[in-house]
């Protein structure tokens, strides 16, 4: 069940692998993926949907992040840079879900500032050596396949970024046992470490100085779709709520005849339409080979900032009984938090879209 037991995972911070490997019987970590390489070959759009009801589906809210996370930012820069070898060899056995993905960029002096990188890539014959450590990685007590980014000794920052697929077992390469964060706690974050850790040249992704293209194209990718399970998420949210304020009855009347508690209910409504019609939107221009970049902003910054506010309205319609321990609405607004940090913060959204706009 892959709602089996989610208040106890979520004290132990576990990741459910069985509940990874239903989804991966399903197919959802191969959907966008091509038939050739074990995926769905499913459209962006049909993708969206999946994972909408796969998040209304499933409660299991890290998971659900950790799935995003292998999708967006491991196995689809694979796709998009890696060459034929690369892709058959790491493709099949992420999409089969027998091998968990995660993208190592973040430091503890960059964050969505990729040009920061302080991780070295030292030219070694056709080796490199991989020099640095990488924090607030997602999945990274659990993954079999970095994909690191990092920076050529001596080069410009600009021309000289790596993108590299590294395996877990390589020797130099190791990770720390998992934090503690305020919430997802069923998705493992920790840090990855590289000291002295030789690649042959043939983990490189995309060529020699790619590393920002491939950290630009991942993390707009990232940020239009790392939130559609989140479209799921709401809908129970609403859906639970409504239930709730009709059959929850004070002063001897349903709480839902209060202004103050429906109105409290439509707004979530109206949020969740224009956030779905919003990703909907995103999805097709992809599928249509549209570049994206405001578009994919306007996204992760509207679609995290809705989920908040949707899981602090089904927070205060449960009232006392939602702000318990373990309860699906503590847990929830716990876990949304993060939306308007990760793969860029609800600040960088709002730069970028300033930015194109000639501001």
């Amino acid at each position: 069940m892959l709602n089996d037991d989610v208040p106890g995972r979520d004290r132990t911070g576990e990741l459910c692998r069985t509940a990874w490997q239903r989804c991966a019987e399903f197919g959802v970590q191969g959907l966008p993926f091509p038939k050739a390489v074990g995926g769905q070959e499913a459209s962006l759009l049909d993708t969206v949907v999946v994972l909408e009801a796969l998040g209304y589906g499933c409660r299991d809210n890290g998971l659900l992040f950790s799935l995003n996370a292998h999708l967006w930012s491991c196995a689809l820069p694979i796709l998009k840079f890696g060459d034929d070898t690369q892709r058959a060899r790491y493709l099949p056995a992420l999409c089969d879900g027998s091998r968990i993905g995660v993208q190592a960029v973040t430091e503890s002096g960059s964050g969505s500032d990729a040009l920061s990188v302080a991780t070295t890539a030292r030219p070694d014959g056709d080796d490199f050596i991989l020099d640095g450590a990488k924090t607030f990685i997602t999945n990274a007590p659990v993954a079999d396949v970095f994909v690191v980014l990092a920076a050529l000794p001596g080069e410009s920052r600009l021309g000289g970024l790596c993108a590299f697929v590294v395996e877990r077992d390589t020797p130099g390469l190791s990770v720390s046992r998992p934090v503690a964060k305020l919430g997802l706690h069923t998705s493992p974050m920790g840090e990855v470490y590289l000291d002295g850790c030789r690649v042959p040249g043939t983990a490189l992704l995309g060529g020699r100085g790619s590393g920002m293209t491939v950290f630009n194209t991942t993390i707009e990718w990232e940020r239009s779709f790392v939130l559609a399970t989140a479209l799921g998420t709401m809908q129970r949210q609403l859906d639970e709520s409504v239930g709730h304020a009709r059959t929850h009855r004070r002063f001897g009347q349903p709480i839902g005849r209060n202004q103050a508690v429906s109105s409290r209910i439509v707004d979530m409504r109206v949020r969740l339409e224009a956030a779905r019609l919003l990703l909907y939107q995103l999805a097709w221009l992809k599928d249509q080979g549209r570049r994206t970049t405001m578009e994919s902003s306007i996204v992760k910054l509207f679609v995290s900032e809705a989920l908040v506010a949707s899981s602090l309205a089904a927070f205060d319609t449960h009232g006392a009984a939602g702000y318990m321990a373990g309860t699906e609405q503590e847990r929830d607004l716990r876990d949304a938090l993060a939306s308007r940090i990760y793969s860029g913060t609800s600040d960088i959204q709002r730069n970028i879209i300033a930015g194109m706009m000639g501001l």
